[in-house]
């Protein structure tokens, strides 16, 4: 629980990083499209990343269950691993659904 308030607060914080110093620098163009194009260009990077990732924890995971021999415990551990994989690889993938929403916004 604590790791993914950590989490959190570092993406919360990463994101703001990139937005300031992004921006800092240009033209006066307008908050919604500042926000777009910091999304686009951190969609972009999750998803070089992420992607790998998602197969190396999938795999890990496969590899957990396997070599489990039976133990309940450690089939429901590599079953874990494998859901919030995917989870985590879809909520990527959902981030293109926030910069699409934020297109329309800025229309």
């Amino acid at each position: 629980m604590r790791f993914r308030i950590f989490m959190c607060i570092l993406c919360i914080t990463t994101t703001s990083i990139i937005l300031s110093s992004v921006y800092a620098a240009s033209s006066t163009p307008s908050l919604v499209t500042k926000i777009n194009s910091a999304f686009n260009k951190i969609q972009g990077y999750l998803e070089k990343i992420a992607t790998p990732i998602t197969g190396v924890c999938i795999a890990s995971g496969i590899l957990v269950r396997k070599l489990s021999f039976g133990d309940e415990r450690k089939m429901i551990i590599g079953k874990r691993i494998i859901i919030n994989s995917v989870v985590g690889y879809a909520a990527i993938r959902l981030l293109d659904v926030i910069i699409k929403f934020i297109e329309t916004v800025a229309k």
